[in-house]
């Protein structure tokens, strides 16, 4: 991301309280909900330097209109918000492409939209390295990306995998969740 200032916002929602952040060609960030919005403001600000609170230009507006409407249970297609994905790898950026149109309720693995890409399996890493680093999650909805065998995977938001259930589940997928250790009972 490049030196410019970049706006940002804190904004409540169904689900909690989210953060986006905006340079002149597109959203840069977004931060998932969490239960406050001080919470909310530091961990989108970690990932942003020389970020500023700025009042929501129209297209801000319209994204976070969208955010509210997904958290509220409402199909949701956030692929027509303008990203600014600069300084992201060539090859992430053609990952996030392909992310951005897995729809609403429909889910993919890493091995799956490597191979959509013309990758190799081998490349299915690259696509987990590019969902854990996903800038703008929700627009780039990495949390339909899962594991082989359709496992949960990992979930770098705030809640873990936990919250990647939660969001697939507000879309009508249900996946089973992650049985606990067993603790051997022989002594």
């Amino acid at each position: 991301m490049s030196e410019e200032a970049h706006h940002y916002c804190v904004f409540e929602t169904a689900g909690g309280f989210c953060g986006i952040a905006w340079s002149a060609r597109g959203i840069t960030r977004f931060q998932l909900p969490t239960k406050r919005a001080a919470m909310t403001e530091g961990l989108l600000l970690r990932r942003l330097s020389n970020g500023q609170p700025h009042a929501r230009p129209p297209r801000v507006q319209e994204a976070i209109a969208a955010v509210r409407r997904y958290f509220g249970g409402i199909e949701t297609d956030f692929s027509s918000v303008d990203l600014d994905l600069e300084g992201q790898d060539a090859f992430f950026r053609g990952i996030y492409a392909a992310a951005r149109k897995i729809p609403w309720g429909h889910t993919t693995t890493y091995g799956a939209l490597a191979k959509d890409l013309g990758a190799g399996p081998e490349a299915a890493r690259d696509v987990g390295q590019a969902m854990a680093r996903n800038p703008v999650a929700l627009i780039i909805p990495c949390h339909r990306v899962l594991a082989a065998g359709g496992k949960i995977g990992g979930f770098s938001a705030p809640g873990g995998a936990s919250a990647k259930l939660r969001m697939l589940e507000l879309e009508g997928v249900h996946l089973n969740a992650p049985e606990p250790a067993q603790q051997s009972l022989a002594f």
